[in-house]
């Protein structure tokens, strides 16, 4: 079965049992996705790869959240950001 590998670079998992720190700087950044005889098994993301990707969700639910809000008929206050 094929599998779809959402990151440009790949590694074993005994290539990340042997040196984890040298997998992860591998991704320069970016997720590795680990493989378990050539299927992705996990993704290795590093820290700060991660808490982008935390902050951009948590936007998209505060957006979601604001956009329900508009639609509830309710007329929308104006305020300005000094004022709060």
């Amino acid at each position: 079965m094929a599998h779809a590998i959402l990151a440009s670079t790949t590694a074993s998992v005994s290539e990340l049992k042997k040196n984890p720190m040298a997998t992860v700087a591998a991704g320069e950044g970016f997720p590795v996705a680990i493989l378990n005889r050539n299927e992705p098994t996990f993704y290795c993301v590093p820290a700060k790869a991660y808490e982008a990707l935390m902050d951009k969700l948590e936007d998209n639910e505060l957006n979601a959240l604001a956009d329900a809000r508009l639609k509830d008929g309710k007329r929308p206050v104006k305020v300005k950001l000094d004022e709060l």
